[in-house]
């Protein structure tokens, strides 16, 4: 049992240090109050080789596991880039997942090096308003006329749709009544994000204003048989395949930000000085402080234990979920401590931390909610009767 990183792992958290020092609290205030896609990060990252941590080798990738992946996104979120930059490479990460795992070898070489060297951006398109999570009631349909499917529905929060050029897009092939589960029926494509037959909306929201979040809206959009993944009607079981890897990369990314917060509350501590000594000094403002390192450094270990499964080829989905879980709430509790260490000042936009609290908000509620965590640790692991 080793809890240490490689001198590898080590070197990565090192290298992405240093690209994400180029882009100062600054740089993040003025894209919290401008918004625009934070591209500069994005093209550091893909000069160096960073946005194909773990994809195939053949194919331009570096060929590494979830495992270095989460010590990348940790570190770009807890250089004070939070989700707003770990969002921006967030999908590179996981997202095309299904075409490394069942896209032929011409999809893998046609698909993967736009994305691979930053010329491609990609969008991941699944929720719809009126399903939610319950994913297997999605309603947009893919009608196959001849060598073409043509797709018309409708999907939201969908991150990065404003710039992408390429979309991993889930819709119906078979009407439910036809199918004998939910889950079958459902086709997975990546394709180009035609705007000519696509309609994007942004949403206004409170935080990462950098990466757009939007409703999408297709109205026939021709997708070639060759852009379908895998076998018609088999897409739901594909897109599991990347769920685990996002849990456990989002885990990665609250605890960073949470350790930003809780850094930075720390430092302020030590400076103000209130009745003639710093406010550090009180335990009112120690023991929460404490407190929140304690429970980041508890979700951090859930956190790469679920990594290490997963690269193990081992069962990982309580460990990944509850990585989520554990890390979302930690991040949240984190920064909004900083916040009432700050006190006045941490209500204020240029002393960042309430920047901080808005985007925890993004890791307790995305992918997938506490409380369907809760109800899944309770089911699969405790074995208690499903709820709902």
């Amino acid at each position: 049992m080793d809890f240490g990183f490689s001198p590898e792992q080590d070197a990565i958290r090192e290298a992405i240090g240093k690209i994400c020092a180029c882009f100062p609290d600054e740089y993040w205030l003025k894209k919290d109050k401008e918004g625009g896609f934070p591209s500069e990060l994005h093209q550091a990252l893909a000069k160096d080789g960073w946005l194909s941590i773990a994809m195939p080798e053949e194919y331009g990738g570096s060929g590494l596991g979830i495992t270095e992946a989460a010590v990348m996104m940790q570190a770009i979120a807890e250089s004070g880039a939070g989700f707003s930059g770990a969002s921006a490479v967030h999908m590179n990460i996981f997202g095309l997942n299904p075409v490394v795992v069942f896209g032929t070898a011409e999809q893998k070489k046609r698909m993967l090096p736009g994305l691979i060297a930053g010329k491609e951006r990609a969008c991941f398109a699944v929720t719809e308003p009126n399903t939610g999570l319950n994913t297997t009631r999605i309603k947009t349909r893919a009608d196959k006329q001849g060598g073409k499917y043509h797709i018309t529905g409708q999907k939201v929060w969908i991150s990065t749709a404003q710039v992408a050029e390429k979309i991993l897009l889930l819709a119906r092939t078979t009407p439910l009544e036809e199918v004998k589960k939910p889950a079958q029926g459902l086709t997975l494509f990546y394709t180009d994000f035609d705007r000519k037959y696509i309609e994007v909306r942004e949403i206004e929201k409170m935080g990462r204003k950098a990466v757009d979040s939007n409703q999408v809206f297709f109205d026939g959009l021709p997708v070639p048989q060759e852009d379908r993944l895998g076998e018609e009607g088999r897409g739901f079981e594909y897109i599991l395949h990347g769920m685990n890897p996002e849990r456990i990369l989002i885990g990665a990314e609250s605890v960073g930000l949470g350790r930003c917060a809780l850094k930075r509350a720390a430092a302020y501590a030590k400076e103000r000085i209130v009745f003639d000594r710093p406010i550090g000094k009180n335990q009112g403002i120690q023991h929460p402080l404490a407190r929140n390192w304690m429970n980041l450094e508890a979700a951090n270990l859930m956190v790469f234990k679920g990594a290490w499964l997963y690269d193990q080829g081992k069962p990982c989905g309580a460990e990944a979920n509850a990585a989520k879980y554990l890390a979302g709430e930690a991040c949240f509790d984190a920064c909004q401590q900083a916040i009432m260490t700050h006190g006045g000042y941490g209500y204020a936009k240029e002393y960042h931390v309430e920047r901080y609290l808005r985007e925890s908000l993004v890791g307790r509620i995305a992918p997938v909610t506490p409380q369907l965590i809760l109800s899944f640790i309770a089911e699969r692991v405790l074995g208690l009767p499903k709820s709902y």
